[in-house]
């Protein structure tokens, strides 16, 4: 049953932009240009065409060797030339250089392969190893730092194209590579892109005894893995621009090309051009779609150069005998959903509510107590759904999603490896940390070592946490922003406005009990998402999934390597310890309930929280596929595999519950903000506050406590201001890696704590300090699958620690 048209549906604007710049400086134009980007600047160099005449008119076939750049919004010619007249080879652009492989003449092919680059005005040329056979009117793309080169013929009088596939690390280059061809006909003139982490071949011509075949049929490429056949073109498309222009992280596009209808027809000056549509293929889903048009008289036998925002198409042929010197310009258009008045009042109320709970409580906040840990009054099931809506970020309800939408299930199993911790957490953590009282579960290991141990494990979660802030407000922003048109400093200043006042109000509690809102929001919002794409898939959608092996469990693979089953379960169940043991933000939820007993129950909350909710999630990115696979033309272009839910969200609900979904999205992304904000003020006052003030009193720590929360919710807003200027999370990145690397460790000296007798400081400190240098090495290897990092810090830090004790005079546990 469709209920489409029941259901306010997101009508995309016209997907891609086109503009015209300046045309090349020659009246006639080139096809079979070699084109790239060097220097900021574009190159056009080489081509044919028909200077005097058509050739039904006796004009003769031109091979050139000239070179243009486009820099300032004007060509101009330059006094270097190629190494000899060439068209039809295959070209892309290499970090500062246009790499051209192949080509040809009337007499020849050729196999030289050379780079272009500018230099100080001009322009240099570097050889590059040959190409194992001459080619031309082959295609190519550059995946990574690899150029392939597919397909062409040899000889200009060649009756059968080539099924070669050659392929060159351009990063050392020595020598190419002969690959296994894919399996159909050789062909000339396809298209070829690289999307994905794959070389993609869609279409192009087959020679049959010299008479051309048009071919839908599409292939592709994955290193390592090899040839694959994916869905036909709806037409046959040669000679359409390539590379083909990659936009988003799932998307390649053909535009337009020769579709054969018109092959042997003398229509001479009647002919009336080759395609105008786009077509756009998803590399997720393997569907195609049309993308909108190209303007009249679209090119063939041009070159696609990734340029700035967007891409260019200089020159090219556009009917039979005919070129042009026009230089088209392709970019987005706007895909947002902009927010309706219902959206954004939605929006307004879901953010009036937090601060209004902010408010409430912040009349209850009497002592640090109050501030940290709620006075020990908040409900175990309102505890356990905030330890769950902490782990539950904006991030991960994106990320869940998207990785079942892009792959399957294999890394589902690893959240029942909750249930395996919570035990351990609930039998031996939880009976120490309530016996001592302690609101920073850092004190913990003062009493059991030292205080240098207790500085140590609170100082590295202060730094993991100082770095967190801004990515954690950040990366949904940009989701956020994508979707919904909202401004992504806009975004980032709510968030962090809103998450800094209702936390510094109201302290924990407020941040407890706005976490329940936001999980009761998000939770119904993925249950709601489910039903409509229930309603609205094409029936045998979902059937698809199990024959894609979007279902696909588990892989019984032993290597260390990989995501086998038992590094899924051994890597989360470390994650989980790690996350449950030794992180102040979850520890501090637990502390929160009336007793013991009621501190138990949240955990298992949580715990029993973890499977259901890894079944709606999991399941929603697989009905996301089912439902994009059925409507692929309601994908985002230009949009990533992480954003695919919001997009969701934003175009296929109705007005007003949209709002409170993306609300809930907005509040998640706070969620993990005001968690950092109020367990770091807890750590610093507690941990470190006392040391420089040891005589003050609980007001005046209660006035420290709300100043630094302001202060951190200030820091973290900044950061993520700051990463949208840079528009990257590179430094950020680079950062947290650093600092994760003590994540295992920090875990492995509260189980050493608590498991041993025989550990102590010095030794534990040595553990520590051994365990970062142990895994930073692991990372640097690449040998071990990143879900085994936690595993391998924990045990190492336990291990070298235990070891190192015995060189030391133990200390009671306290």
């Amino acid at each position: 049953m469709n209920l489409a048209p029941l259901l306010l549906a997101f009508v995309a604007q016209e997907p891609l932009a086109w503009e015209e710049l300046a045309p090349l400086p020659d009246e006639h134009g080139f096809a079979g240009s070699f084109a790239g980007a060097t220097g900021g600047a574009l190159i056009v160099a080489g081509g044919a065409n028909f200077p005097d005449d058509a050739p039904w008119r006796g004009g003769a076939k031109a091979w050139h060797d000239r070179i243009f750049v486009l820099e300032g919004g004007s060509w101009r010619e330059l006094d270097a030339r190629l190494p000899k007249p060439l068209a039809y080879g295959v070209s892309v652009s290499w970090k500062d250089a246009l790499v051209c492989a192949g080509g040809g003449d009337a007499v020849a092919h050729s196999d030289r392969v050379f780079l272009l680059r500018s230099r100080e005005g001009g322009l240099e040329t570097e050889e590059l190893p040959s190409l194992p056979r001459p080619t031309a009117f082959g295609s190519g793309a550059l995946l990574g730092d690899t150029l392939y080169v597919v397909g062409g013929i040899d000889r200009p009088d060649a009756r059968a194209a080539t099924r070669d596939v050659f392929a060159l690390d351009l990063s050392s280059p020595k020598a190419w590579r002969e690959l296994p061809p894919w399996d159909g006909p050789g062909r000339m003139l396809a298209v070829v892109g690289a999307q994905d982490g794959s070389l993609f071949l869609f279409g192009g011509v087959a020679l049959v005894e010299g008479e051309r075949d048009y071919l839908t049929d599409a292939h592709r490429y994955t290193p390592g893995e090899g040839w694959t056949r994916v869905a036909d073109l709806p037409r046959p498309a040669a000679a359409a621009p390539s590379p083909a222009p990659a936009l988003g992280q799932s998307h390649l596009l053909v535009l337009g090309g020769d579709t054969g209808e018109l092959a042997g027809s003398d229509l001479r000056d009647e002919h009336p051009g080759f395609a105008r549509g786009v077509l756009a293929y998803h590399t997720v889903t393997d569907t195609w779609r049309r993308a909108g048009e190209l303007p009249e008289a679209p090119p063939v036998t041009a070159a696609a150069v990734a340029h700035g925002d967007g891409w260019i198409v200089p020159s090219g042929e556009v009917r039979p005998g005919a070129r042009t010197p026009r230089v088209l310009r392709m970019s987005l258009g706007n895909e947002t959903r902009p927010f309706g008045v219902p959206d954004y009042t939605v929006l307004a109320l879901y953010f009036a509510a937090l601060v209004g709970m902010g408010f409430y409580f912040s009349r209850r906040e009497r002592s640090t107590e109050d501030f940290f840990l709620g006075g020990r009054r908040v409900p175990w099931w309102a505890a356990g759904l905030s330890i769950y809506g902490t782990q539950l970020s904006a991030i991960t309800f994106m990320a869940i999603p998207a990785k079942s939408f892009a792959t399957d299930w294999v890394f589902s199993l690893g959240h029942a490896t909750i249930l395996m911790a919570a035990p351990v957490v609930v039998g031996f953590y939880l009976p120490h940390f309530r016996r001592l009282k302690v609101a920073s579960a850092y004190e913990y290991l003062e009493l059991r070592f030292n205080r240098a141990v207790r500085l140590l494990g609170s100082g590295s979660y202060l730094l993991f946490q100082l770095g967190r802030m801004g990515i954690v407000l950040f990366l949904p922003a940009l989701a956020l922003s994508a979707v919904t048109g909202i401004d992504v400093n806009l975004c980032i200043l709510v968030m962090g406005v809103l998450a800094t006042v209702y936390a510094t109000l109201g302290g924990i509690e407020a941040v407890i009990w706005t976490d329940v809102l936001q999980v009761v929001v998000l939770l119904g919002g993925a249950l709601l998402s489910l039903a409509i794409i229930f309603l609205r898939v094409e029936p045998g959608a979902f059937e698809a999934t199990v024959d894609a092996g979007k279902l696909h469990l588990a892989d019984l693979d032993w290597s260390v390597a990989s995501a086998g089953l038992w590094v899924v379960i051994v890597g989360n169940f470390f994650f989980s310890l790690v996350s449950y043991t030794s992180d102040q933000s979850v520890i501090q939820r637990y502390m929160t309930t009336a007793d013991e007993k009621e501190a138990a129950r949240s955990v298992w909350t949580n715990g029993l929280m973890a499977i259901p909710s890894a079944a709606i999630f999991f399941g929603l990115g697989t009905a996301l596929w089912a439902f994009y696979r059925s409507h692929p033309e309601r994908l985002s272009l230009g949009g990533r595999t992480d954003d695919v839910f919001p997009w969701f969200i934003a175009g296929e609900m109705p007005a007003g519950v949209s709002g409170l979904v993306i609300a809930g999205l907005f509040a998640a992304a706070m969620s993990s903000l005001d968690s950092s904000m109020n367990s770091m003020a807890t750590a610093v006052t507690t941990d470190f506050y006392p040391l420089a003030r040891p005589r003050s009193g609980d007001r005046e720590r209660l006035r420290v406590a709300r100043a630094l929360t302001a202060l951190f919710g200030v820091g973290g807003t900044g950061s993520a201001l700051y990463l949208a200027s840079l528009n990257s999370t590179s430094m950020f990145d680079q950062y947290l890696k650093v600092i994760g690397l003590f994540g295992g460790g920090l875990a492995a000296l509260f189980a050493a704590g608590i498991f041993t007798r025989r550990a102590n400081g010095p030794g534990v400190l040595i553990g520590f300090v051994t365990s970062a240098a142990v895994l930073w090495l692991v990372q640097r290897s690449g040998a071990v699958h990143f879900l085994l990092y936690a595993a391998v810090g924990v045990t190492t830090c336990f291990g070298v620690g235990l070891a190192a004790s015995f060189a030391f005079r133990p200390r009671e546990r306290g």
